[in-house]
């Protein structure tokens, strides 16, 4: 309990120490100037999605990729969707050194985040960093230590806590809707042909995408190099530099990809932070000719918190029925949600159940990217897709010194701890502690 107490009494001290912070280059009623880091997958999106957060507030001033193609992309994507050509760079350097940009996107494989998040924090940079917030844990503490000496906002990108399905499901266990809660269920299951864009196996340009085309990567219009940063010197290789997540040289797998997502939102609906022992199986059962992979394509880990707490996560790319979702178990009834699309309250029918429970109705409640909400059957409870667009937008207005971050980084190293906890226990086939004294793990 002391420990738990202790963990709270920190994060309410880092929520106080991330803002607000007002802006003191410009005027508060100025735009932020915002410099891109990585324009693939993710980033192609995110772009998109700032626009559509806060188009009034920003201005995306320069983008940033080792890939020459999809900085092409990504000079089209700001074309189109803002209306003007951005500046580019392949040294993300060269991109921070711009005194006048405000605040930097990080949207790169997991294992350039530390370098890039203190390089971004030491130029004065306000930072959005992806999750995992880091490739290990102890890169996540260095993070922590150079915001805090910053004195920069520092938003992790685990945006279902801006979600209003799951603050939703939050209030309801709150409330004690669902009565008590000892266990949780959190899954992500994916399916797709091994030789069309395959589950988790990005596709390799050449390829078109939203009606552009990305051409093919080479070693002569990609910077190698720089896209291995820290990582151990190899050849050019298109499938690790495409499909990095496939990979433990720059990635935590599906733990610190998926998992993270899910346990970190089991944790805020259920005022949860850090597990106590995390166990892991699995291994690699999908594509498995010709692939030189070292991730797993499927996982289960079981996590014990204090306080009597359990959380079951499963993965596995082989099977689409259930997609992912998560779903909270109390003693009085059961809050579902489902593809960040929808929140489902059932109340408990167990034999003898108490009359109060009995009365209490099913509630269903649908965003707009619901299916049922897109074919009309329902209506919308929630004009949102998923939590990102609020998210960005707690930044934004984080920045302009009106907002505190809903993410900042003692979260988001909370959130990945317990995704490296669920790697290593399935690379070292041990139950992994976590020992919040000395902040590190050890094996059972």
């Amino acid at each position: 309990m002391g420990n738990e107490v202790n963990r709270r009494d920190f994060l309410k001290a880092a929520a106080v120490a991330a803002g607000p912070a007002v802006i003191t280059a410009r005027g508060a009623n100025e735009k932020i100037n915002i410099g891109w880091i990585g324009v693939g997958t993710r980033g192609d999106y995110g772009i998109r999605c700032l626009h559509d957060a806060a188009p009034n507030d920003v201005y995306l001033k320069a983008i940033c990729d080792t890939c020459g193609p999809y900085i092409d992309r990504g000079i089209k994507n700001v074309q189109d969707t803002w209306g003007y050509k951005p500046e580019t760079h392949k040294d993300y350097h060269e991109l921070l050194a711009d005194k006048s940009i405000d605040a930097v996107y990080i949207m790169t494989p997991e294992h350039l985040h530390h370098d890039m998040a203190i390089a971004a924090l030491n130029a004065g940079k306000h930072v959005y960093l992806e999750k995992p917030i880091a490739h290990t844990i102890e890169e996540g503490w260095d993070i922590i230590k150079a915001w805090e000496k910053s004195g920069k906002i520092c938003q992790l990108g685990t945006q279902n806590r801006s979600s209003m399905l799951y603050k939703t499901a939050k209030e309801w266990i709150d409330k004690g809707m669902i009565g008590e809660v000892h266990y949780a269920r959190g899954f992500w299951y994916r399916n797709a042909l091994a030789n069309g864009n395959a589950a988790w196996r990005y596709d390799i340009p050449p390829f078109t995408a939203r009606g552009v085309s990305v051409q093919a990567a080479t070693p002569e219009n990609t910077d190698w190099n720089r896209f291995l940063g820290p990582a151990p010197k190899r050849p050019w290789d298109p499938h690790r530099y495409f499909q990095w997540r496939l990979y433990w040289d720059y990635s935590g797998g599906i733990s610190t990809d998926l998992l993270v997502h899910q346990t970190d939102i089991i944790n805020f609906m259920c005022g949860k932070t850090l597990p106590k022992s995390v166990v892991a199986s699995g291994g690699i059962y999908r594509w498995t000719k010709d692939d030189d992979r070292d991730a797993a394509d499927t996982i289960t880990a079981a996590y014990e918190y204090p306080g009597n707490f359990h959380i079951n996560y499963s993965s596995y790319l082989g099977n689409a029925r259930e997609s992912f979702g998560e779903h909270i178990y109390g003693s009085e009834g059961t809050i579902v949600v489902e593809n960040r699309w929808e929140a489902h309250f059932y109340p408990e029918t167990y034999s003898g159940v108490p009359a109060n429970v009995k009365a209490r109705k099913e509630i269903h409640l649908y965003n707009d990217a619901s299916p049922l909400v897109t074919s009309g059957k329902v209506k919308s409870d929630f004009k949102e897709v998923d939590g990102v667009l609020a998210h960005f937008r707690n930044f934004v207005n984080s920045v302009k010194g009106t907002e505190k971050p809903i993410t900042p980084p003692p979260i988001g190293q909370e959130a990945a701890i317990g995704g490296h906890m669920a790697t290593i226990a399935y690379k070292n086939k041990k139950m992994v502690l976590w020992d919040d004294a000395a902040r590190k793990y050890k094996f059972a």
